[in-house]
C-alpha cells in the first residue's frame, strides 16, 4: 500500500517550492522549541545507544539535533525534495537521510532490518495524513521500535483548529507561511483527539507517559504573537 498520488504530489510540490532558508516552512522551528524539550521527555525511557529515526523529517532540522543525543540519527520523509533539502543543510554529515513512504510496510520493514530496534521521533505526521493511511503510520512506528526502542510522538489536538482558523481569518487572509500550506492542499489538524491514542494502541503500542504541549511555529499573527498549536505528546513502547 502507498499514499495517494494527490497526497504525494502535495508534499513534493510544497518542498520543491521551499528554499533552504531555515524557518521558511511554518513548522521548521528551532530545536530549542521542539526536539530539545521533546528529547528530555523521551530519554528517561529510551536507550540512547540505539539509533533514532525521525519520521517525516522534512528538511532535517530536528534530525540534526537528535544526532547529538543518540548514537545514530536517520531522517526519513515521503518527499524526495525534502530529503534533498535535509542533505544539503547537513554540511557536517551528522545524520542520514532517505526517502520513505510510511504507508509502505515492506519499505518500513526493510529499514528496520538495516537498523535493528530503533527509537522513533515523530512530530505532527498522523494529524495531516489522509484518514485511510493513519493506521499504517501508527503501525510503522511500532514496526521500527521492535522490543527495545521507544517512541516520542506529538500530534495536534482539535484546539489547534481554532488557532489556525483565527490566523486564516485575519485581515488580508492567512499569513504567508500558512497560506503556502493551504495552497499546496495540505490539511493540518485532521485527526480527532481520541483517534490518535486509539490508533497508537491498535498498533500494539503502550503509552508510557503523555502530556499537553504546543507546537511552536515560525509564523506570527498580525499582532506579532507567535503561532502555537495545542498538541499532545506520547512516549511509547511495544506491548
Amino acid at each position: 500500500m502507498d499514499v495517494s498520488r494527490r497526497y504525494r504530489e502535495s508534499w513534493e510540490g510544497f518542498w520543491a517550492a521551499t528554499s533552504d532558508t531555515p524557518g521558511e516552512a511554518i513548522w521548521d522551528s528551532d530545536p530549542s522549541f521542539t526536539s530539545v524539550p521533546d528529547s528530555e521527555l523521551l530519554l528517561p525511557y529510551a536507550d540512547a545507544t540505539l539509533p533514532v529515526v525521525d519520521l517525516g523529517c522534512g528538511n532535517g532540522t530536528q534530525t540534526r539535533y537528535l544526532a547529538t543525543r543518540f548514537a545514530r540519527a536517520i531522517g526519513v520523509d515521503l518527499s524526495h525534495a525534502a530529503i534533498e533539502h535535509a542533505r544539503h543543510a547537513d554540511t557536517a554529515g551528522t545524520a542520514e537521510f532517505e526517502q520513505l513512504d510510511l504507508v509502505d510496510l515492506d519499505a518500513v520493514r526493510a529499514l528496520r532490518e538495516r537498523t535493528g530496534d530503533t527509537n522513533v521521533y515523530m512530530r505532527a505526521v498522523i494529524h495531516q495524513s489522509e484518514p485511510q493511511d493513519r493506521r499504517a503510520v501508527a503501525a510503522a512506528v511500532a514496526e521500527l521500535l521492535g522490543e527495545r526502542g521507544r517512541a516520542f510522538v506529538v500530534e495536534l489536538t482539535s484546539a489547534s483548529k481554532a488557532v489556525l482558523q483565527r490566523a486564516a481569518a485575519e485581515p488580508g487572509g492567512p499569513p504567508p507561511k500558512l497560506r503556502r500550506v493551504f495552497d499546496h492542499g495540505l490539511k493540518p489538524a485532521g485527526a480527532g483527539d481520541e483517534e490518535v491514542p486509539e490508533l497508537l494502541r491498535a498498533a500494539g503500542l503502550r503509552i508510557l507517559a503523555d502530556g499537553d504541549t504546543a507546537l511552536v511555529q515560525t509564523e506570527q499573527m498580525r499582532d506579532g504573537t507567535r503561532i502555537e498549536l495545542p498538541s499532545r505528546w506520547y512516549v511509547l513502547a511495544r506491548e
